[in-house]
This record gives C-alpha cells, sequence and structure tokens, in this order.
C-alpha cells in the first residue's frame, strides 16, 4: 500500500501541463458559451482565438431568452439557427413548449389570479401545442397532465413534483439541453471536456475508497493558477 507521500509524489509527476489546463479551459469556455471571456484567455495565453465567436454568441442569446422565461424568443432564435435541431429532436421541442406553457401560468400566478378566464391562453396553448403530441408517447402525456394541474392548484397546497415545474432551475436544465443539442448539431462536443474529466475522477475516487485504499481525505486538483484576470465574462483563471 502506497504511502500518501508516494501517493504526492505520484500525482506531481502525473499532474497535467499548463498548456492542457489551459485547452480545458478554453474548451469550457467556448462549450458553455462566454465569447468575451474565450477572446480575453486566448489572448493571454497565447492560444488561438476561438473561430467561432458568432456562434458561441448566438448560443449565449438562445441560452439568456430562456433564462428569463422568453420561451417563444428562444425557439425563433433556435430555428434561426438551425431549423432541424427541433425538427428531429422532437423530446427538446416538447420541453420547450412545456416550459412555455408553465411560464404563461407562472405569469398568471404571479399577478395572483386563477380564474378560469386567466388561464384561458394558457389552456389555447396546451390544446394547439401539446396536446397534440401527447398521445404519441405516454411520457409526453404525463408530463402534459402535470403541467396542468398547475392551474387547478394554489401553489401552497402543491404537492413538490408540481413545485419543482414553477422553479426557476427548470429553465437552467432546458437551457443546458438546448446547449447541447446545438453543440451536437454542429458536429462539436456536447458538453465541456472538463465535465467528463471531473465525473471519471470522482468515480475513480470513489472506486478506491470503497476498495478500502488509503488515501488522504482530499485531493487537490491541481487548476489553481497564480493569477486571476477579470475577463469580459467574469473572472477567468490564467496560468
Amino acid at each position: 500500500m502506497p504511502s500518501h507521500d508516494s501517493l504526492d509524489r505520484k500525482m506531481d509527476d502525473l499532474k497535467p501541463s499548463k498548456s492542457d489546463i489551459n485547452w480545458v479551459i478554453m474548451d469550457y469556455l467556448v462549450s458553455e458559451g462566454y465569447p468575451g471571456a474565450a477572446e480575453n484567455f486566448a489572448r493571454e495565453t497565447n492560444l488561438c482565438s476561438p473561430i467561432e465567436i458568432e456562434s458561441i454568441r448566438d448560443r449565449v442569446r438562445v441560452q439568456t431568452a430562456i433564462h428569463a422565461g422568453q420561451i417563444a424568443e428562444a425557439i425563433d432564435l433556435i430555428n434561426e439557427m438551425d431549423a432541424e435541431i427541433l425538427d428531429t429532436n422532437h423530446v427538446l421541442h416538447f420541453h420547450l413548449l412545456q416550459l412555455q406553457l408553465i411560464e404563461i401560468i407562472r405569469g398568471v400566478l404571479a399577478n395572483g389570479q386563477g380564474r378560469s378566464v386567466e388561464f384561458r391562453p394558457a389552456i389555447e396553448f396546451a390544446t394547439a401545442q401539446l396536446a397534440p403530441r401527447a398521445p404519441t408517447d405516454p411520457v409526453y402525456q404525463t408530463a402534459l397532465e402535470r403541467t396542468m394541474a398547475l392551474m387547478i392548484f394554489p401553489p401552497e397546497k402543491m404537492v413538490p413534483e408540481f413545485k419543482e415545474l414553477l422553479d426557476v432551475k427548470l429553465r437552467e436544465k432546458v437551457a443546458t439541453k438546448v446547449n447541447r443539442a446545438i453543440l451536437e448539431s454542429r458536429g462539436e462536443r456536447p458538453e465541456a471536456k472538463i465535465r467528463q474529466l471531473v465525473r471519471a475522477r470522482a468515480w475513480a475516487e470513489a472506486e478506491s475508497r470503497d476498495a478500502k485504499v488509503d488515501l488522504p481525505p482530499t485531493f487537490d486538483i491541481g487548476l489553481d493558477g497564480p493569477e486571476m484576470h477579470n475577463g469580459n465574462d467574469g473572472d477567468v483563471m490564467v496560468l
């Protein structure tokens, strides 16, 4: 069984180079949609500037619209970029339409309303956009039923599974799915490489601890840099 000192030495020997770390950071900025930070980071690290800056900005506009609850605008932007994304990804299209219905209902509830007449736009939208899709898949039908239930129960009496639909975190989840779909449509990796590396590292550590390997309580993953540079999209690490 190796000692902690021996393990630390091995980890030091296996630490990635600064150029590798910079590549991972740049990949994250591009994948997650930080065009200003990506350009600035490229200058500071002498990396090639991403050539798809405008493409990144297109994705940012879509994400911004979703995070703001402007789902119709987001759908229009996606279709302007590539109409086949939603034409071929029916599940994603349904999630967007479901979120659009939720935003309509949210607006009624936020105004302290709740009578059937105020919910008419939501009912009409559900009838025209979501109801025709429900018979094609039980998952769609269940999702539609849960969403329509938001018009029946007052917020204070909703069960947790209904309250989750009104949580703004749902916007973030849908925005992430949309971002990945756009990247895939362009033949790019659907998520930042660092997310895969972090999952792989967590899995390896969990497996080692389950096997009773003598490990230190915590590990330094080695991404801390000596300087921080304030870029257009927030603080960016510079190595």
